[in-house]
């Protein structure tokens, strides 16, 4: 085994990578880009280097650097995570030209099943079904015109390289075509270096079902059974779980053989996962292969017991598989949901800034968490916005549904806004439940999944304004000494109900009068009737019990904010308690980014009259393109930024004169 290992790679796939080091008691070197200088990753290592600036094209996806960094650090193999330079080619050439082993595939097997469209052959070849579609080398507008037509809509635009749902559009009609041909290949340049496209047909309600393989330089290959992915958003997985609810014994077991095909026609060392769509009949056809460990692999360790990191390391030391396919098996259910730093409510833009805490309940053997950030750090707007992955495990499915749900009631990131709301809503969603998920699910759904959660109930004002006294308590006692009657923060007062008055925001503005005595809570104010609530809980699971009440909830708060889940979820701040005026809005006149980036395309200049819905400017960010769009018809009156200019989140780029 290795003693001495680099990891290629960031945030909380790093991490992972360092924690099966750290147990195998192997020393760990991280790399790390001027953003990254405090990063967790960084702490956990045993050493750090530092391989640029902040811009990943300058840092993490400098092969030379790294190889350089690898070589004076005397590491003996090369981790290379996911993303990045996990699947590129040159670069695990490289370390083998450094003498330094690459933990994943050969170059060769890189290049072959990296390219979808040369990986479509292969596949092929080995007798597996493949979407029909069109792979060629001649992209021309004619051709690409002509194939479309064949192959019929929908169909898909898809980057030959790279994978996690960049560089690919749906088309409808052929009037769509040359648009999203465009946008594919403009994405794909800039995530992968790689404008090639392809098109495929698109089915329509297809499942995205994977299955995990590995084999090693004897000859042995194997799967580790197979992932349900369809809940996703823009081809970014968002849910996945094993075993898939859709998969029956019969249609599992002729999808890992063909995955085995797969991976055995290329000679596959180290870890992959061969990706399938299987449409509602069960027909199932090859998508692509990634060359690498998944986002997703934490669930096949949970039912199979196995530690997918620790399979790599000792098939890139050339030893044998750990075990054989008889010796495999699948047990219990897992659930594992993505936590991302963005904002479903805005569009699911990304979201940076200050991690003031991210609370999770305690990992055991049913809850797990990996994670890139703690409590201090800062999410970057140059990176993935990926923070972290929560993995449930039960013996059944309803189960790991029931823990999931539980679990995340009592997550919350105080910081940035992020996408957990709407896993909570997913994991108690009906449809989940029963399993009738596609990757459509989300489209159809989100409406629904992204209601306003309304007004909190009764039980979770009254659970708030404890955590209101309880706040007001700690304060005093850090300021009065032990023992004072002014610490109690009850405000008591002869003959009446004294207490403190405390303003909510739900977002509506309440006023609460409320006094505590034990756990026994007397209220009066908005929506809330005279009386006495018994109140008890531990750390963050709360019991509301009174004439009215009784409820359990869970309420995880940090400083001035709160969320409280109910039934549904509720973010909660304590305000002043007397009413406060807000400014008028003046967004549509005033165009602003969305998100941190760079402006990449210009679409107005001064003067110019736009209309309702017009495209104005392109801004990119955390790898995303986001297009800024009148919201009414007016004049341009000022540009305020130009193409190659860095902004700001709700940074203004324009004035616009309303007609």
């Amino acid at each position: 085994m290795f003693r001495r290992i680099l990891i290629a790679n960031r945030g909380e796939i790093a991490c992972r990578v360092i924690a099966t080091c750290k147990r195998l008691g192997i020393h760990t070197i991280a790399v790390f880009s001027e953003a990254d200088r405090h990063a967790r990753h960084v702490r956990l290592a045993d050493e750090a280097h530092l391989v640029g600036p902040a811009p990943a094209s300058q840092s993490y996806l400098d092969v030379a650097k790294i190889i350089q960094v690898a070589q004076v650090s005397g590491a003996e193999a090369v981790h290379p995570g996911y993303g990045f330079l996990s699947e590129n080619r040159e670069f695990a050439a490289a370390c083998a030209g450094a003498g330094i082993e690459f933990i994943g595939p050969t170059p060769d097997t890189i290049r072959r099943m990296g390219l979808k469209h040369e990986a479509k052959s292969l596949a092929e070849a080995a007798g597996v079904p493949v979407v029909p579609g069109y792979h060629g080398d001649d992209t021309t507008p004619a051709t690409l015109a002509r194939e479309a037509r064949r192959i019929g809509f929908p169909l898909l635009v898809k980057a030959v390289a790279g994978g996690g749902g960049k560089g690919m559009r749906v088309v409808r009609s052929i009037a769509e075509l040359a648009d999203a041909v465009a946008a594919a290949g403009s994405e794909a340049a800039t995530s992968f270096r790689d404008s090639r496209i392809l098109l495929e047909r698109y089915v329509d309600r297809p499942r995205h079902i994977e299955v995990q393989v590995f084999g090693d330089s004897h000859g042995s290959c194997v799967h580790l059974f197979e992932r349900e992915c369809s809940i996703q958003r823009r081809y970014q997985k968002i849910i996945e779980e094993s075993p898939s609810p859709f998969v029956t014994p019969e249609l599992r077991e002729r999808m890992t053989a063909a995955a085995v095909r797969v991976a055995t026609s290329v000679g596959y060392v180290n870890a992959g996962t061969v990706e399938f769509i299987v449409g509602p009949d069960r027909d199932f056809y090859f998508l692509e292969m990634n060359t690498r460990l998944q986002v997703e692999h934490p669930v096949t360790e949970a039912v199979t017991g196995l530690d997918l990191v620790e399979w790599q390391l000792a098939v890139a030391a050339g030893q044998p598989l750990p075990r054989r396919q008889e010796q495999l098996a699948q047990s219990g259910h897992a659930i594992e949901a993505r936590i991302y730093s963005e904002d479903p409510q805005r569009g699911f833009l990304p979201a940076v800034g200050l991690v003031q805490r991210f609370a999770f309940p305690p990992e055991d053997g049913s809850w797990r968490v990996d994670r890139g950030v703690d409590d201090g750090d800062v999410v970057e707007v140059h990176y993935d916005p990926m923070i972290a992955k929560a993995i449930a495990t039960d013996a059944n499915r309803i189960g790991a549904i029931g823990r999931m749900q539980r679990s995340l009631a009592r997550t919350a990131v105080f910081g940035p806004a992020t996408n957990l709301a709407l896993l909570r809503r997913i994991v108690a969603h009906p449809d989940f439940a029963a399993g009738a998920m596609d990757t459509g699910y989300l489209d159809r759904h989100i409406e629904d999944l992204l209601r306003p959660a309304g007004p909190p109930g009764k039980a979770a004002l009254l659970a708030s304004a404890r955590y209101a006294l309880e706040s007001m308590a700690d304060a005093s006692r850090s300021i009065h000494p032990a023992g004072s009657p002014w610490t109690g923060a009850d405000g008591w007062r002869t003959g009446a109900l004294g207490g403190s008055t405390i303003g909510l925001a739900t977002p509506d503005f309440l006023r609460i009068r409320a006094r505590r005595q034990g756990d026994r809570i007397d209220v009066t104010g908005d929506g809330l009737e005279a009386g006495a609530v018994v109140m008890t809980g531990e750390h963050d699971a709360v019991t509301v019990s009174g004439p009215t009440v009784n409820a359990e909830l869970t309420v995880v708060g940090f400083g001035r904010r709160l969320v409280v889940t109910e039934e549904l979820t509720h973010e909660i701040e304590l305000v002043h308690p007397w009413p406060f005026e807000t400014g008028p809005d003046e967004a549509d006149t005033h165009p602003a980014s969305p998100l941190p980036g760079r402006v990449v395309a210009l679409h107005v200049s001064m003067g110019q009259e736009v209309a309702a819905g017009d495209a104005l400017a392109v801004v990119e960010g955390m790898k995303m393109q986001h297009t800024i769009r009148a919201a009414r018809a007016g004049r341009v009156d000022r540009l305020r930024v130009a193409e190659g200019d860095l902004v700001d989140a709700d940074a203004v780029l324009f004035e616009i004169t309303p007609h």
